[in-house]
């Protein structure tokens, strides 16, 4: 199928700066060591029922990706896997499911990134609200604790599609982490949110003394109130894109 015949004219600066938000948030989580390798993978949905998306190509180092680097596929199209584009098996396992599944899932983030893999590790990942950071998760991730090995077969995909729900992360046991949302201002800053909070619960277990756990009540309405800085969520991107402007421009190529 010839994915990009089916994008209108109209739809053709959305879809450039869909890229090139992408391709900044790719060159931001290597500046953060989000990053694993040349492993993990970022997407977003171009057409208007999500099943045409953005995914970085097969190995590419998240610091040296472009914004015209990005594949398009179609989350229907499971011939791409045997043509010579083909975008890393997990990927395409993971992002077609959530595309084609998940349709409050406009991007999806997924890393590997280290204090949020580590809790990942354990029998109970789950982020406790125990500062207004782990507090923003409450009742917002999912945790899958079925892990399959290597994403790269369909019915992994499927099940992780599946955990995410009407979350905005979900917590992949033995694995890493996936955060969706609407827009990759809002995914990235959940990301980041996201390890920093693992950061914080890694820091706070490390010393061995019981956790400070807050309230249900409180959690829930610590959490709602993020809800009323979501401003800050496009601010914060923006603001990162101009360092990357001034430092290293060429992820909008």
């Amino acid at each position: 199928m010839n994915v990009a015949a089916t994008i209108t004219a109209s739809d053709a600066t959305d879809e450039r700066q869909l890229r090139i938000d992408l391709a900044a948030a790719f060159r931001l989580a290597a500046r953060a060591g989000w990053h694993e390798a040349v492993a993990n993978h970022f997407s977003a949905a171009v057409s208007a029922d999500g099943r045409q998306f953005l995914v970085n190509p097969r190995w590419r180092h998240f610091g040296l990706i472009r914004a015209s680097d990005l594949l398009l596929l179609d989350a229907d199209d499971k011939e791409i896997m045997k043509r010579p584009d083909a975008p890393d098996p997990s990927a395409w396992s993971i992002h077609s499911a959530i595309h084609r599944h998940v349709p409050h899932a406009r991007v999806a983030l997924h890393l590997h990134p280290p204090y949020a893999t580590a809790l990942a590790g354990l029998k109970d990942p789950s982020i406790k609200p125990i500062d207004q950071n782990t507090a923003r998760f409450y009742n917002r991730m999912a945790i899958d604790l079925s892990f399959g090995g290597i994403a790269t077969e369909e019915s992994e995909g499927e099940r992780i599609a599946a955990t995410i729900g009407n979350h905005s992360a979900v917590m992949m046991g033995n694995h890493g982490v996936t955060v969706v949302a609407p827009t990759v201002a809002e995914a990235f800053d959940n990301i980041y949110y996201l390890e920093r909070a693992a950061q914080t619960m890694v820091l706070a277990y490390s010393t061995g003394q019981p956790l400070s756990v807050m309230s249900d009540d409180i959690a829930e309405q610590t959490a709602a109130e993020w809800d009323a800085y979501k401003g800050a969520s496009f601010a914060h991107f923006d603001e990162m894109k101009r360092i990357l402007d001034r430092e290293d421009p060429s992820y909008a190529d």
